[in-house]
């Protein structure tokens, strides 16, 4: 969108017709019995909660999720209406419809075994020298010890650069290798079993010693691995050389031959990259050097038969999902088929069916009310910058530029993305076109090296329910998906709108000015932008909310992780602050323009209502097993905690709710987070 426009509809309070307005609130959402004061998450989403029942396909079941499931049942439809019918070759119906049928035949996988993945196999088997390994390594898209991706330079926004970041073990967090509480050492033995028993249904033989080789070698790369705490450190995870200064960082490895390899030509097409996790970079190219052919060919193999297991047979594929979803995440059963088609057409290709997703489900008018919604956040935003206190002007100036040159994207791109490259081939297996929209993707992002930055290229679908903040292009995006209830609601007034999608506004723009964000100047550029004093005292406040949260018990042992979570917290705060401000800001103009807007109904007025839609967004349900995980490897608190570990440092919620010092949630008010 153009900015004039922000700047325009920023003067307007966002009012809904009267006749059709509604609170937005449903009642059988509450759970009474409970006060409100002692435990607002579960008085706000109890009856939620205990109408929506944990599905058995399910790890956590909310708010989210339900919608997604909604998005994905009219996803479907259009789909699978495509996949009924006969499309020409190198069509995009053709394209939808055979990766959709592929993943749909069932018997056609059974019977092919795992034939689709012996050609690959064999490449790897028939490597006989450890100097193979670049030149190997670089044209492999299906193992590896690290990953390459084409990406905005952080240091020079405007431009795109290689970048390299850590790889090679699959349970993803360090943590999992090297922790010894209970739950985390049974994962460990319960993934070497399963390691052992993929290896065998591949009629791989040692499949008991290749499992422990597996382990060894994945718990060596994750030993020098960054923890998710320190890859939230921009500046420590950039580190830019020529592919000089790499060859010396990492002499193991011909980084001329596997950049030709990569790129597919005779000729490097690189001058230089940013190194993401230097030790664990250096500790891979030892790897190589060090570690017998065997062991690391026995890596790769696993890497290969874990990275294939969705797209092969039943057997495999439930075995898998014994691991990664009934142990790592207590699942009863496996995602129907039909969703897991839905979601692989949605992966190959996602812009073409969002293209017809917004055709039929997403109105221009939701649009059009979204930008109202935003640029009064903005609005409300700089407000509250304007009146910090702790803040000099000098930063102040600096906050508002950044503010002010936000990108603001709604719904779905300008323009769409083209698949005429992406070659689908039903005559030959499922698993052999994912490798065909996995190298189509790849060559896609490597395109980009050395050009300019498309900054209206989109990073989520437009079905997706979600929304993101991206410091390089300093922009805030939300999907057509994410614009529904109990987001959006267009015949719900100004209380339920701020509270529920204003707040998911005011967290993404908060998110340029969380403790990583804020170290993104207006051009996205990696640069500091504060004053010493004023960056000090910044850090003093995330240090309140961050020690806050590591108080956190979420399961017995177990607390949350206020280091790794800080960015999310820190945006749900900056949210919730920002969008009663817009709430209250729109309140006052309606009044002033003489319009009617819904006071007090149900018992709630809007003020209370404002926190029971910001908290409807967080309900659901979750399992034992999930709750561990998430803590290890989600940045986001768990949906109680975004309620009742957020809301005791939000002073409007005391007001509305009267909430005294005798509530068990009271906080008091030195020990509050103020931050934006």
């Amino acid at each position: 969108m153009n900015k004039p426009l922000v700047f325009l509809l920023s003067l307007m309070a966002l009012t809904a017709c009267t006749k059709q307005q509604t609170t937005g609130i449903h009642l059988d959402n509450l759970d009474t019995t409970v006060v409100a004061q002692n435990d607002f998450y579960q008085y706000a989403c109890g009856g939620w909660m205990k109408n929506n029942p944990l599905p058995n396909e399910y790890s956590r079941f909310g708010s989210f999720d339900k919608l997604g499931l909604q998005n994905l049942e009219q996803v479907n439809g259009l789909i699978a209406d495509i996949a009924a019918k006969q499309h020409p070759m190198g069509s995009i119906p053709q394209k939808i419809g055979d990766v959709y049928n592929l993943s749909m035949d069932i018997e056609r996988r059974n019977a092919e075994g795992i034939a689709p993945v012996l050609p690959i196999l064999a490449e790897l088997d028939a490597v006989t020298a450890k100097g193979q390994w670049s030149a190997v390594l670089g044209k492999a898209m299906d193992y590896g010890l690290w990953a390459m991706y084409v990406d905005a330079d952080a240091m020079n926004s405007s431009m795109n650069i290689l970048n390299e970041y850590q790889a090679g073990f699959a349970l993803s967090e360090k943590s999992y290798y090297f922790d010894q509480d209970e739950h985390t050492t049974h994962i460990r033995a319960e993934y070497l079993k399963h390691v052992e028993k993929m290896f065998t249904l591949f009629g791989i033989e040692n499949a008991a010693e290749k499992a422990q080789t597996v382990l060894r070698l994945e718990t060596r790369l994750a030993g020098a691995a960054l923890s998710n705490v320190e890859l939230r450190d921009p500046v420590a995870n950039y580190n830019k050389m020529s592919i000089e200064e790499l060859q010396v960082l990492v002499p193991q490895v011909d980084w001329t031959v596997y950049l030709c390899e990569m790129f597919r030509s005779s000729e490097v097409q690189v001058d230089s990259l940013s190194v993401g996790q230097v030790r664990h970079l250096q500790e891979a190219g030892k790897m190589l050097a060090e570690e017998s052919l065997e062991d690391m060919k026995t890596l790769f193999q696993w890497q290969i038969i874990d990275g294939s297991a969705d797209f092969l047979t039943e057997e495999i594929f439930m075995q898998n999902f014994e691991f990664y979803g009934r142990t790592l995440s207590g699942r009863q059963e496996p995602t129907p088929q039909w969703k897991r088609a839905v979601a692989m057409v949605n992966g190959t290709l996602g812009e073409a069916v969002g293209q017809m997703y917004v055709e039929k489900y997403f109105p221009e008018e939701n649009k059009t009310r979204m930008l109202e919604l935003v640029a009064n956040l903005q609005t409300a935003l700089g407000q509250r910058i304007q009146a910090l206190e702790w803040m000099s002007d000098e930063t102040k100036a600096k906050a508002m530029e950044k503010l002010n040159t936000f990108t603001v994207k709604i719904g779905y791109p300008d323009k769409w993305r083209d698949y005429t490259a992406l070659d689908i081939d039903p005559t030959l297996t499922y698993y052999a076109n994912i490798q065909r929209a996995a190298k189509f993707e790849q060559d896609h992002s490597l395109s980009f090296l050395g050009k300019p930055v498309d900054k209206d290229k989109w990073y989520m679908t437009p079905q997706t329910v979600n929304a993101y903040y991206n410091p390089a292009t300093n922009e805030i995006c939300f999907p057509a998906g994410i614009l529904q209830y109990p987001f959006f609601d267009m015949n719900a007034d100004d209380a339920f709108n701020y509270g529920a999608i204003g707040v998911v506004i005011g967290h993404e723009m908060t998110h340029g000015f969380d403790d990583q964000g804020s170290q993104f100047d207006k051009d996205g550029n990696l640069i500091n932008w504060w004053t010493e004093e004023d960056r000090a005292r910044f850090e003093e406040r995330t240090k309140v909310m961050e020690e806050y949260f590591n108080g956190i018990e979420v399961a017995p042992g177990t607390f949350a992780n206020g280091a790794f979570t800080l960015g999310e917290n820190i945006a749900d705060h900056g949210g919730l602050q920002v969008a009663y401000q817009a709430f209250q800001n729109a309140q006052k103009s309606a009044i002033g323009n003489g319009q009617l807007a819904i006071g007090k109904k149900d018992g709630f007025t809007p003020e209370q209502r404002f926190f029971l839609a910001y908290s409807n967004v967080w309900a659901g349900n979750i399992r034992d097993e999930e709750i561990l995980q998430r803590t290890k490897n989600d940045p986001h608190s768990l949906g109680r905690w975004r309620v009742n570990g957020a809301l005791p440092h939000i002073n409007a919620w005391y007001e509305a709710w009267n909430v005294t010092p005798e509530s068990p949630m009271y906080l008091e008010p030195q020990k509050r987070v103020s931050i934006w």
